[in-house]
């Protein structure tokens, strides 16, 4: 287009872009902060509901189920609500997904017995999966293509913050009374921006235009028919070997450092206050990540930067975990995790268009997401490594599964070919 220059940046968007992109942004920093209360609380909160000492192996038992559920929630929630999403529209449901994951956080609070949480984490989960997958394919379908590196970066970025802002939240009330169980009403503020999704944010005109024109609603199975069947295999097997190793690494990081053998003299808000400021520095280089990924995929495509970052965390968790390191050293190399995890940002606008316009949220959110079912059995099976405080060989080990993530991504299609086109706006 000769109109290319002059509309394809920032000044050349419409109101209702920028309230679409507003919306997307403020769903997935919540999703970021219902998501990651648990994981600061995790062993000191199940080990109350247990009413054992956070050093018991029962803790981190239970924990790491919890998180497991949490990982299935997600992964059925994306699948359920990206259906929901291609039937009903992507701001309904966008809606519907933050009412979802912000009443079931909040209920957690009232968690009695493991096995509350549990289930309170899983029905939240519900929430969180769907709004990845309806968020990105409302962004895919009313943001110029050109900018979706860019685009891919701030979104994602959204959800580092929601990290941040849940760990500044704990640190706020870790020596208040009983903080690992009021955190969770924290997790309530996202219901509040659903009325003004409600009233400002319009729905995918492009969405509606395929909706009307096609009569015949594709299903799940059609995603394993024709030419979409490889692309859906592939980016399944991406997306589930890297999600375990990150969650992986995600959950146990944190519960590793609690149980270094250099804080055990240190007191419990000490420690409390030391794994927020290590989830804060993880956080903050990921955010750097989210733009350097976009930076390189502007240069050299989503699937060849998709690659390099998978090798780029393998490395990271190799130089991290590969011996034994006080809280002093592992402070230096969590960065190079962090800035790794910028993979997750290109994921968000490269899937969508991967796929036909009525199985956009249905193919982004199950290919994604279905890779958290697999997380799920992964945090518990390499925990199963984890000695007693030290929790170093579950990450190392989960880490080497970036190895065939970055071989299958190798035969990732193109986001340049034919399915890719069919994206909503190209300016």
């Amino acid at each position: 287009m000769n109109q290319d220059d002059a509309d394809s940046g920032l000044r050349g968007l419409s109101k209702e872009q920028w309230r679409s992109g507003v919306a997307a942004w403020l769903g997935w920093m919540f999703d970021g902060l219902d998501m990651h209360l648990y994981t600061l609380v995790a062993l000191p909160f199940v080990a109350e509901l247990l009413r054992v000492s956070t050093k018991d192996p029962a803790a981190g038992y239970y924990g790491s189920w919890i998180q497991a559920s949490f990982l299935v929630g997600w992964a059925l929630g994306g699948a359920f609500f990206g259906r929901v999403g291609d039937r009903l529209g992507r701001t309904r449901t966008l809606m519907l997904t933050i009412l979802t994951y912000a009443a079931f956080t909040g209920l957690s609070f009232f968690a009695q017995t493991w096995w509350h949480l549990l289930i309170f984490r899983f029905l939240a989960a519900l929430g969180i999966g769907g709004e990845w997958a309806v968020g990105a394919s409302l962004l895919s379908e009313t943001w110029p293509k050109r900018l979706r590196p860019w685009v891919a970066a701030v979104l994602q970025t959204s959800g580092n913050c929601g990290v941040l802002l849940a760990s500044l939240a704990y640190y706020a009330i870790a020596r208040m009374e009983a903080p690992n169980r009021a955190v969770f009403l924290v997790g309530i503020l996202p219901a509040l921006i659903v009325f003004w999704i409600r009233r400002a944010v319009p729905e995918s005109a492009h969405w509606q235009a395929v909706k009307q024109e096609q009569q015949v609603q594709p299903g799940i199975a059609d995603l394993f028919r024709g030419s979409i069947r490889r692309t859906t295999l592939l980016t399944v097997s991406v997306c589930a070997t890297t999600l375990t190793a990150h969650w992986a690494f995600l959950f146990w990081y944190l519960q590793h450092f609690r149980g270094l053998e250099s804080l055990q003299d240190w007191s419990e808000p000490q420690r409390n206050a030391l794994v927020s400021q290590a989830m804060f520095l993880v956080m903050a280089s990921a955010i750097v990540g989210n733009f350097v990924a976009g930076f390189l995929a502007t240069r050299f495509g989503f699937r060849r930067v998709i690659l390099l970052l998978c090798l780029a965390y393998f490395g990271s968790l190799m130089l991290a975990y590969g011996v034994p390191r006080d809280h002093r050293s592992l402070l230096v190399y969590l960065p190079l995790a962090g800035l790794s995890q910028g993979i997750f940002a290109l994921f968000t606008m490269y899937l969508p268009p991967l796929f036909p316009t009525l199985l956009r949220t249905t193919g982004a959110g199950f290919c994604y997401n279905i890779g958290r079912v697999v997380a799920a059995g992964g945090t518990v099976f390499f925990g199963l490594f984890s000695k007693v405080g030290d929790h170093r060989l579950a990450i190392l080990y989960a880490g080497l599964l970036f190895l065939p993530a970055a071989l299958v991504a190798y035969f990732l299609p193109d986001e340049r070919g034919p399915r890719a086109q069919d994206a909503g706006p190209r300016v």
